[in-house]
C-alpha cells in the first residue's frame, strides 16, 4: 500500500528527507533593489547587440521590466554559484536592442475571490482515494498556493493527478492513459471512489465531490455534498469555478508533456486564452473566426454579384440607344394612332356643319317648289289626263302589234318546216340512185369472203396432222425431276440460311467494332476529356460550349471558349501557376472580340433560354486599349532569378491573349519555380511607380501581390498566399478502367469478325459443291422447260388460225342476212310520197294566217292614228304648261341640284360618321380616354363661346384645347409618319430583354446594398471585437512574453513569444522561439526540432509565465523536469516558487521524483511525499519534515566551530 506523508515549512530554513537543503527569501527590499540593478545590465546587454531575427508585429519584450523579478533570488549568488548564466541576445525589427516598456503597472485577471484561509474557491483542499491505481486508501490534504508532491518512481504520484482529472468529470483521455474508468481500478478490488473536496464560494460551504467506479463497468455515478448527482451537473460546477483540467495551460499530465510541444501554434493560442487573460478573450476569438468567414463569403458573392451587376449594366448601357430609338417611335406610332382617332373625327363634324347647312337651303328650295306646284295644279291634272289616254292607247297598239308578230313568226315557222321537208326528199332521191352501186359492192365482199374460209379450213387441216407431246406428261416429266432434287434445294437453302445469318452476324461485330474505335479515340482526345471534366465540374457552361460550336454562323468574329478548354499550358511545370492566376470564375468564361458578338451570346443563353432553361453564363468583351507595361525587363528577370511571365507559358487563340493582358495581367505577372529567389528586392523592383506601382509575381508555391500606398510615404505592401495544385488546366486523365473495358470490347469484336470470316469460308466450300451437285438437275429442267415451250407456241399457232375461220365465217354470214336492194327501193319511195302530203298541209296552213294579219294590221292603223292625235293634243297642252311653269321648273332646277347635293352630303356624313364609329370602337381603352378628354375640353370651350356670345361677353381662351382643322390634322399626321420613317424600327426583343435585364439590375442592385450592409454591420462587429480582443491579447502576451524571456534569461538562454497574426483570424497563433545555443538563432519550438529536455524546459517556463494571469483555480504539472540538466532545473524550481507562492497566486500542483540540494523555500508551499509500502510506523514523528529540519538544525549546533 503506498501511503502519502505530509509536512509543512515553519521557519526561516527546513531539512527535507536525505538531507537535501533550501534556502529562504531574502528581505524584499534587497531582493526588489538586486532586481533593479539586474534590469540595467540587462538592458545594457540587450543594446549592444543586433544581429538577431526581427519580431513579428514589432513586439518587444525587455527581460527586466518584469515586476515580478523583483522576487528574484539573489542568496544563490552569495553562495558563489550563479542561476543566469549568458544570456541570449534578442532584437528587434530593425536590429536594434528593443527598449522596455515604461514600467506601467498592467491590470492582472484574477481569479474568484480568496477566502481568508487562503483558498480561492474551486483550488483543491482535500483528496481521498480508496482502490485507485496503486492506492487502497489515502486522505491527504493540499495547500493553497504551492504543492509540491514528491516520491519515487511507481509510487503513485502521476495517480494523483489522474485522481484529480477524473474526480472531477473530465475524461480519461485528457490523461493519455487507460481509455476506460474501469481500467484506474486497482487490480483485485472490485471496486473504489475518488472523493475531493473543493472550496466553495466566499461565505458558501466547500464542495465534497466523490466518483464510484467499478472494476465491471466502464460506467460511474457521482455525489455531491453526499447527495447523487449527474455528470452534467459536475461538469456545470467545473465552469462555474473556471476549473481547466482539459486545458494543458492548466493541466499538464506526465504522459501530456510531450503534446504541448506538438500543439499547433493556433491551438496554443487558444488554449492560452482559455487559461488566462481577460475571460471574453476566448469568445471574441470565435466572434472574430466565424464573423470572419462569414464576411469572407459576403465580399466573394458582391465581388461576383458586383461583376455581374457590372456586365449587366454594360450590356443594358450598349443596348439603351436601341430602346430610346424604340421609345420614340412608340411615341410617334401613339401620336399617329391618335391622329388616326382625332381625324376621322374632325372630317364627321365638319361634314356634319356642312350638312347642316345644305340641308337647311334643300328646304328652303323645297317650300318654294310646294308653292308654284300648287299655283299650276288644274292644268297639270288635264296633262295628267292626256298622259293615262295616250298611254292606254299606246298599250293597245303595241298589243295588236304583239298578237301580228306572233302570227308572222308561225307563218316563218311554217316556211322552215317546209323548207326541211323539201330537203328531205331531195336525200331520199339521191338514196335511191346510191342502192344500185352498194348492192354490186355487197356481192363481190362475198366473194372473197368464200376464198379466205377455204383456205383457212386448208391451214388448219395441216395442223391437225401434226401430233405434239402431252403437257400433262411434260409438268409429270419437271415434278419427278424437282422431286430428285428436292435434298439438293434444302440442303442448299440450309447453307443460304447459315449464310445469311454469318453476314448479318459479321455486320453487326463491325459495327460494334467502329464503335469501340471511335470510343476510345474519343478517350484518348485531350478536348473530350476537357468537355467531360467540364460537363461534370459546370453542366451549364459545358451546354454553352457545345451550343456555340452549333452556332459559329451568328456571330461576327470568333468567340472564344472558356479558358479550361481554350487554354494550354505549354510547360506543365508552370501549370500550378497558370491556373492559380485564374479564378473559377474566369476559368468558365467566355471571350468575345466585339460587342456585337457578346450581346448576341447574352442574347440567347442568359436571356432567352437557349440551352432550354435559364442559366447564368459569364462573359467578356472590352474594347483594344494600350496595356500597362511590364514591371520587370527580361535582364532584371534573369539577374532574380524568374523564369519567365506567366504569358510566356500559355498557348491560345491569339484574341484571347488581350483577355489574359487586360483582365487578368499575364503580361505582368512573372513566375519562378526556384522559392528561393530574393523577395524584398523583387518587391522593391515591381513597385517602382514608371512600371505601375505594383504587380504579383509567384516564386515556387507562394503567390506574391505587391502594392504600394497611394498616400503618406507610400509604403510597399505584399500579401502572399499559397499556390494551389491545378486540378482544371492540368492534363485530364485518362480513367483506365474504361480504357481497359473499350480495349476489351475491341479485341472481342476483332475475334468475332475472324470467326465470322472462317465460318464464311467453310459455308462458301460447302456451297459451292451443292451448286456442282446441282447442275444436272438445273440442265434437265432446262430441257424440260424448251419443250414446254415448244408445246405452247404450236398450240399458240393452232388458236390463232381457229380463231381467224371464226372471223370470216361470221362476216360471211353477216353479208348474207344484209336485206336485197328492192327492198330498200321500196322503202324509200314511200318516204318521198309522205314528204310530199306533208308539205301540201303546210301550205294550206301558211295561207290562212297571212289572211288573218291582214285584218290586225287594218285595226292596228286605226289605233295608231287616234295615238297620234291624243299625243298631239297632249303635246299642245305641255308647252301651255311649260308656259306657265317657268318659274316652277327653275326652282324645281334649283330644288333637284340642292337634293342631289343634299343626298350626296347625307352619305358622306353617314360614311363619315361610321367611320368614327369604327375607329373609336378599334381603339384600345387608353387612346378611347385620351380621346375623351380631348373631346371633353373642345365641348366646354365650344359651349362657353356660345353662352359668352349670346351674353355678349369675352370667349373663354383656347389653352389647351385641340382646335385643329381637318387639314391641321392631316398635315400633323403626314408630319408623324414622316418622322416615323426616319425612327429605325426596333427588335421589340431587345426592349424587352432591356426592361427584363433593368428589373433583374434594380433587384441585383438591392441584393448587394443588403448584403453590403450585413458586410457593414460583419464589419463593425468584427472592429468592435478585435478592438477589444486585440489588445487585450497583445496585453496578455506580452505580460507571458516579459516572464518568459527572463526566465529563459536566467538559465543562459534566449525565448521570445510572438503573435502571429493572419488575415484569417482562425489561423491567429502564438509562436514560442526559443534558442539555447550562442551559434543558433531563435527557432519556432516544435515537437522535433528541440530535445526531449528542451521541450521540457520550455514548457514548464511557458506555464510559469502563464501562472500569474491564470484564471483557473489551480494547476498542475507532473515530472515536467525529465531531462533538464541541474543548473535549468534549479533556476525552474527557484521560479517557480517565486511565483507560485505569493500572495495572490493561485493553487498550484508540481510533481516530480527528483529533487536537488539547496533549493529555495517559502513558507506557502507545501510539500507531500509518496512513500512506498503496506504499512507506516506507528510513530508519528517519523517522515515528519518539520521534525527532521529540527533535528539537522541541532546537529549543526553541535559540530565544533
Amino acid at each position: 500500500m503506498s501511503r502519502v506523508s505530509l509536512s509543512s515549512g515553519a521557519g526561516p530554513s527546513a531539512k527535507l528527507q536525505k538531507g537535501t537543503h533550501v534556502k529562504q527569501e531574502k528581505a524584499e527590499g534587497k531582493g526588489k533593489q538586486k532586481a533593479r540593478v539586474e534590469e540595467e545590465d540587462e538592458d545594457a546587454d540587450a543594446d549592444a547587440d543586433g544581429d538577431e531575427e526581427p519580431l513579428d508585429e514589432g513586439v518587444s519584450y525587455a527581460c527586466g521590466e518584469d515586476r515580478d523579478a523583483e522576487d528574484e533570488v539573489d542568496d544563490v549568488e552569495d553562495e558563489g554559484g550563479s542561476s543566469r548564466g549568458a544570456k541570449r541576445k534578442r532584437v528587434n525589427e530593425k536590429g536594434d536592442s528593443r527598449p522596455g516598456d515604461g514600467g506601467k503597472p498592467k491590470e492582472r485577471f484574477k481569479t474568484l475571490p480568496r477566502d481568508v484561509d487562503g483558498y480561492i474557491p474551486g483550488s483543491i483542499v482535500r483528496i481521498r482515494l480508496k482502490n485507485f491505481v496503486t492506492y487502497d486508501f489515502v486522505e491527504f490534504s493540499v495547500g493553497p498556493y504551492l504543492n509540491m508532491i514528491l516520491g519515487p518512481n511507481g509510487t503513485g504520484k502521476s495517480s494523483i493527478a489522474c485522481a484529480i482529472c477524473l474526480g472531477l468529470n473530465f475524461p480519461p483521455s485528457v490523461l493519455g492513459r487507460a481509455a476506460d474508468l474501469n481500467s484506474f481500478v486497482k487490480n483485485g478490488t472490485d471496486e473504489g471512489y475518488i472523493e475531493i473536496e473543493l472550496k466553495g464560494r466566499k461565505g458558501e460551504g466547500n464542495l465534497v465531490i466523490r466518483r464510484l467506479l467499478s472494476a465491471t463497468s466502464k460506467g460511474s455515478s457521482f455525489r455531491l455534498n453526499g447527495n447523487h448527482a449527474s455528470g452534467k451537473e459536475i461538469a456545470n460546477k467545473m465552469g462555474e469555478l473556471n476549473v481547466q483540467v482539459g486545458n494543458l495551460c492548466s493541466f499538464l499530465p506526465q504522459d501530456k508533456v510531450s503534446e504541448f510541444a506538438q500543439m499547433s501554434p493556433q491551438d496554443l493560442l487558444k488554449e492560452t486564452q482559455r487559461a488566462a487573460g481577460d475571460e471574453r478573450l476566448s469568445a471574441w476569438h470565435e466572434t472574430l473566426i466565424h464573423d470572419g468567414k462569414d464576411l469572407k463569403t459576403l465580399l466573394q458573392s458582391i465581388k461576383e454579384e458586383s461583376e455581374q451587376l457590372r456586365q449587366m449594366q454594360e450590356r443594358n448601357e450598349g443596348i439603351e440607344r436601341d430602346v430610346q430609338r424604340y421609345k420614340e417611335r412608340k411615341s410617334i406610332e401613339a401620336m399617329i394612332a391618335l391622329l388616326e382617332v382625332l381625324i376621322p373625327v374632325e372630317r364627321y363634324r365638319e361634314m356634319r356643319l356642312k350638312f347642316i347647312e345644305v340641308k337647311k337651303r334643300q328646304r328652303k328650295l323645297h317650300e318654294k317648289v310646294k308653292k308654284l306646284k300648287a299655283k299650276n295644279e288644274p292644268a297639270h291634272n288635264l296633262l295628267k289626263k292626256l298622259d293615262a289616254d295616250h298611254k292606254e292607247h299606246d298599250k293597245t297598239r303595241e298589243d295588236i302589234k304583239k298578237t301580228t308578230v306572233a302570227k308572222f313568226n308561225k307563218m316563218k315557222a311554217k316556211w322552215t318546216a317546209s323548207e326541211k321537208l323539201e330537203t328531205d326528199a331531195d336525200e331520199l332521191t339521191s338514196r335511191l340512185d346510191r342502192l344500185k352501186k352498194e348492192e354490186k359492192d355487197r356481192v363481190k365482199r362475198i366473194k372473197g369472203l368464200e376464198i379466205d374460209v377455204d383456205k383457212t379450213k386448208e391451214e388448219l387441216a395441216k395442223l391437225s396432222e401434226v401430233k405434239p407431246e402431252k403437257h400433262e406428261d411434260l409438268v409429270a416429266e419437271a415434278r419427278q425431276i424437282n422431286l430428285e432434287r428436292a435434298d439438293v434445294v434444302a440442303r442448299k437453302g440450309d447453307v443460304d440460311d447459315k449464310l445469311r445469318v454469318n453476314i448479318d452476324e459479321r455486320a453487326k461485330s463491325n459495327v460494334q467494332l467502329n464503335v469501340a474505335q471511335t470510343d476510345l479515340k474519343k478517350l484518348d482526345d485531350v478536348d473530350n476529356r476537357k468537355l467531360r471534366s467540364l460537363q461534370v465540374w459546370d453542366r451549364d457552361c459545358h451546354d454553352a460550349v457545345l451550343w456555340l460550336r452549333n452556332n459559329k454562323g451568328l456571330f461576327k468574329m470568333e468567340v472564344f471558349e472558356p479558358p479550361v478548354l481554350s487554354l494550354t499550358v505549354s510547360d506543365g511545370r508552370f501549370v500550378n501557376a497558370v491556373e492559380g492566376c485564374l479564378s473559377s470564375f474566369q476559368l468558365r468564361t467566355f471571350v468575345c472580340q466585339c460587342q456585337e458578338d457578346s450581346d448576341v451570346f447574352n442574347y440567347h443563353i442568359n436571356d432567352n433560354g437557349a440551352l432550354g432553361r435559364k442559366v447564368r453564363v459569364a462573359t467578356w468583351f472590352r474594347p483594344q486599349q494600350q496595356l500597362p507595361p511590364q514591371p520587370l525587363s527580361r535582364e532584371e528577370m534573369a539577374m532574380l532569378g524568374f523564369d519567365g511571365y506567366v504569358l510566356d507559358y500559355v498557348e491560345c487563340p491569339e484574341g484571347m491573349r488581350f483577355w489574359l493582358q487586360r483582365e487578368l495581367n499575364f503580361h505582368r505577372t512573372p513566375v519562378a519555380l526556384n522559392p528561393n529567389i530574393d523577395v524584398n528586392q523583387a518587391m522593391n523592383l515591381v513597385a517602382r511607380p514608371e512600371t505601375g506601382g505594383g504587380a504579383s509575381f509567384i516564386n515556387g508555391t507562394t503567390v506574391n501581390n505587391v502594392t504600394r500606398s497611394r498616400y503618406g510615404r507610400r509604403a510597399v505592401g505584399n500579401i502572399t498566399r499559397d499556390l494551389q495544385p491545378a486540378r482544371n488546366l492540368a492534363n485530364v486523365t485518362i480513367d483506365p478502367e474504361v480504357k481497359r473495358r473499350i480495349d476489351e470490347k475491341i479485341a472481342s469484336h476483332q475475334q468475332e469478325l475472324m470467326n465470322h470470316d472462317r465460318e464464311r469460308a467453310d459455308l462458301d466450300a460447302e456451297l459451292n459443291a451443292i451448286l456442282e451437285e446441282d447442275k444436272v438437275f438445273v440442265k434437265r429442267l432446262e430441257n424440260v422447260k424448251a419443250r414446254r415451250d415448244k408445246l405452247k407456241k404450236f398450240q399458240d399457232v393452232r388458236v390463232k388460225v381457229e380463231s381467224k375461220l371464226l372471223r370470216f365465217e361470221d362476216n360471211l354470214a353477216r353479208l348474207r342476212r344484209q336485206p336485197s336492194a328492192d327492198a330498200e327501193r321500196v322503202r324509200v319511195k314511200r318516204d318521198l310520197f309522205n314528204i310530199t302530203q306533208k308539205r301540201i298541209q303546210i301550205a294550206k296552213e301558211y295561207t290562212g294566217l297571212a289572211r288573218s294579219v291582214i285584218a290586225e294590221q287594218t285595226e292596228a292603223t286605226r289605233i295608231g292614228i287616234r295615238y297620234l292625235q291624243i299625243a298631239a293634243n297632249r303635246a299642245a297642252l305641255q308647252e301651255l304648261c311649260n308656259k306657265k311653269d317657268e318659274k316652277y321648273q327653275t326652282a324645281l332646277a334649283d330644288f333637284n341640284k340642292m337634293d342631289e347635293e343634299f343626298r350626296a352630303i347625307k352619305i358622306e356624313s353617314k360614311a363619315a360618321l361610321e367611320e368614327s364609329r369604327e375607329v373609336m370602337n378599334a381603339a384600345d381603352p387608353e387612346l378611347r380616354e385620351q380621346y375623351n378628354e380631348i373631346e371633353a375640353a373642345r365641348t366646354k370651350y365650344e359651349k362657353d363661346v356660345t353662352a359668352a356670345e349670346e351674353n355678349g361677353m369675352t370667349p373663354p381662351s383656347a389653352a389647351g384645347v385641340d382646335l385643329r382643322t381637318l387639314d391641321e390634322l392631316q398635315a400633323a399626321l403626314e408630319t408623324q409618319r414622316a418622322n416615323l420613317d426616319l425612327n429605325l424600327n426596333t427588335n421589340p426583343g431587345v426592349v424587352e430583354q432591356y426592361e427584363k435585364r433593368k428589373r433583374d439590375i434594380e433587384q441585383l442592385e438591392k441584393t448587394i446594398e443588403e448584403k453590403q450592409a450585413k458586410a457593414e454591420k460583419l464589419e463593425s462587429k468584427i472592429k468592435n471585437a478585435r478592438d477589444q480582443w486585440q489588445p487585450a491579447l497583445e496585453k496578455l502576451v506580452t505580460s507571458i512574453g516579459q516572464k518568459f524571456s527572463t526566465s529563459f534569461d536566467r538559465i543562459g538562454c534566449a525565448g521570445e513569444i510572438r503573435i502571429s497574426p493572419h488575415e484569417d483570424y482562425e489561423k491567429w497563433a502564438i509562436d514560442i522561439l526559443v534558442k539555447f545555443r550562442d551559434t543558433e538563432k531563435l527557432q519556432l519550438l516544435t515537437g522535433q526540432r528541440q530535445s526531449g529536455g528542451e521541450r521540457s524546459l520550455t514548457t514548464i517556463l511557458y506555464l510559469l509565465s502563464l501562472t500569474e494571469e491564470a484564471r483557473a483555480p489551480f494547476s498542475l504539472v507532473d515530472e515536467i523536469n525529465q531531462g533538464m540538466d541541474q543548473r535549468a532545473e534549479r533556476s525552474v524550481h527557484n521560479s517557480m516558487v517565486q511565483v507560485t507562492c505569493k500572495e495572490d497566486s493561485a493553487q498550484y500542483f508540481l510533481i516530480t521524483p527528483k529533487l536537488l540540494p539547496d533549493l529555495m523555500y517559502h513558507d506557502r508551499m507545501k510539500i507531500l511525499c509518496v512513500n512506498n509500502g503496506e504499512w507506516l510506523p506507528e510513530e508519528r514523528d517519523i517522515g515528519n519534515m518539520m521534525s527532521m529540519i529540527d533535528g539537522f538544525v541541532a546537529a549543526r549546533k553541535k559540530r565544533p566551530s
